[in-house]
C-alpha cells in the first residue's frame, strides 16, 4: 500500500505472514493544557495504524519547542500524555527527535503491524454497505472557539478532550470480527472530505443522512456565532472535485459542520448492511460510546449525496 487511494499508511510485506505499518504525524496544540496536548497528538497518530486494521509496536516522538521561550516543564507534560497513550496502545516508545521551533508541535512516527491478508484500506467498499461513525464531529470549531473566548475550555474538556484522547483500537478490535470492507478515520479534511476519499478508492457513490450524523455539543452553535477554522474553505474546495447534491435543506451553519476538520477522530466503516446492527452493538460492548450508522455506499460514479 502507497500513495495511490490516499491510505492512512503505508504498508509494506515483510513476509508471506507479516507486514509492516507506517505513519507519521504531528499537529500544533489544538489546547493550551499540555497534557492532553500530548495524549490527543499521540492518539491521532496511532490512529492510522488502526485504521488499516494494524497494532501498533513502537513509536518515536516528534516535537518542536521554543525552549528558550517556554518552560521545559510544559514539554515534560507534552511528552507523558504521549507516553501514556503509547502504552496503554501497547506499543513501545523507543525515543524520538526534537528540534527548537518557534511554535510547538508534537506527534509520533508510529510503526505496527498486520496479516498481509488482512489490510483494510479505504478503497474496498462494495454498494450496499453500511457506514459507521464511532466518534462525534465538530472539534475544530469548538477549538477555535475556545481560543476566541467564546466557548468554555471546562465544558471543552468535559464533553470533547475525553473522545479525543481516546484511542481507536478498541472500536478496530471489534470490526475486525466482521466482515470489515473499509475504514479510514476521521481527521483534517472532514467527514465530506473523508466520505469522498472512501467513494474514490471504492469507485462507487455515498449517501450520508446528516440527521443521523453525531455532533459535539456546541458546535453548532459555535459556527452560528461566526466562528469557523482554516481548513474549512479548502476542505469545501476538495469536495467540490466531484458531484455533491444536497437532498436536505441546511442552514449556512449546519453546512460548514460538513467540512469541520476533526483531530484524533473517529473511525468510518464499511460493512454489509446485514452485519451493521451487530456491529453497532459489539462497538457498545467495547466501550465505544458513539457508533452511528450514518449512511451508505451505491453503485454508480463516484458522488455524495446529502439527505
Amino acid at each position: 500500500m502507497g500513495i495511490e487511494t490516499s491510505d492512512d499508511a503505508a504498508v509494506y510485506r515483510l513476509s508471506d505472514e507479516l507486514a509492516m505499518i507506517s505513519t507519521v504525524d504531528f499537529i500544533t496544540p489544538p489546547v493550551d493544557d499540555p497534557y492532553w496536548f500530548g495524549q490527543i497528538s499521540a492518539a491521532n497518530s496511532i490512529s492510522d495504524v488502526y485504521s488499516m486494521g494494524g497494532r501498533p509496536l513502537t513509536a518515536l516522538n516528534l516535537v518542536m519547542f521554543p525552549a528558550k521561550q517556554l518552560d521545559m516543564g510544559l514539554l515534560k507534560e507534552i511528552l507523558r500524555g504521549g507516553h501514556d497513550k503509547v502504552v496503554e496502545a501497547g506499543a513501545c516508545l523507543a525515543g524520538g527527535h526534537t528540534v527548537d521551533d518557534e511554535e510547538p508541535k508534537y506527534g509520533l512516527c508510529v510503526n505496527g503491524v498486520v496479516h498481509p491478508d488482512r489490510i483494510i484500506t479505504n478503497a474496498g467498499a462494495v454498494p450496499g454497505d453500511v457506514l459507521i461513525l464511532t466518534k462525534p464531529l465538530g472539534s475544530g470549531v469548538l477549538f477555535n472557539a475556545v481560543r476566541s473566548g467564546k466557548f468554555p475550555f471546562p465544558e471543552l474538556e468535559r464533553e470533547v478532550l475525553p473522545a479525543l484522547a481516546a484511542l481507536n483500537g478498541p472500536a478496530m478490535a471489534a470490526a475486525l470480527q466482521f466482515d470489515l470492507h473499509a475504514c479510514t478515520d476521521i481527521t483534517g479534511f472532514g467527514i465530506l472530505g473523508h466520505l469522498l476519499e472512501v467513494a474514490v478508492g471504492s469507485g462507487c457513490g455515498v449517501v450520508v443522512r446528516y440527521r443521523d450524523l453525531p455532533f459535539y455539543p456546541g458546535a453548532l452553535e459555535m459556527y452560528g456565532k461566526g466562528e469557523n477554522t482554516g481548513s474549512n474553505k479548502a476542505n469545501r474546495a476538495l469536495v467540490a472535485e466531484h458531484p455533491l447534491h444536497m437532498a436536505v435543506r441546511l442552514s449556512a451553519a449546519e453546512e460548514e459542520l460538513l467540512y469541520d476538520p476533526q483531530t484524533s477522530g473517529g473511525l468510518l466503516l464499511a460493512v454489509p448492511a446485514a452485519q451493521a446492527g451487530d456491529l453497532i452493538a459489539a462497538l457498545g460492548g467495547a466501550g465505544v460510546p458513539v457508533a452511528a450508522r450514518i449512511g451508505e455506499l451505491v453503485a454508480g460514479p463516484v458522488t455524495i449525496l446529502v439527505e
